[in-house]
């Protein structure tokens, strides 16, 4: 039992790093630092779009605008973190 409990932690942190690595790059394209219209580039920002963003919009229709400020990766952000949180500290250990 405990090898699932891995496996979804490893899973969490996984989902966590993707998600740092694609707000990078949001900022990266968004400061003209890498340009999307490099094929490589594209392919790695779509990849990466279709990963994060249904987390992200489905927090983004709950939380309040704020102008320019983007708080979703950080709702999402933190509540990977507070579930990986729950699963370590209420999981059945035999």
């Amino acid at each position: 039992m405990n090898s699932l409990l891995y496996l979804i932690i490893q899973i969490i942190n996984l989902f966590q790093f993707v998600l740092i690595i694609y707000i990078i790059l949001t900022w990266l394209v968004s400061f003209n630092v890498i340009n999307t219209g490099n094929r490589f580039v594209y392919s790695i920002l779509d990849a990466l779009y279709r990963l994060c963003e249904p987390s992200l919009n489905f927090v983004r229709r709950y939380l309040p605008t704020f102008g320019a400020i983007d708080l979703s990766p950080i709702v999402v952000y933190l509540g990977l973190w507070f579930l990986k949180s729950l699963l370590i500290e209420y999981w059945p250990r035999y």
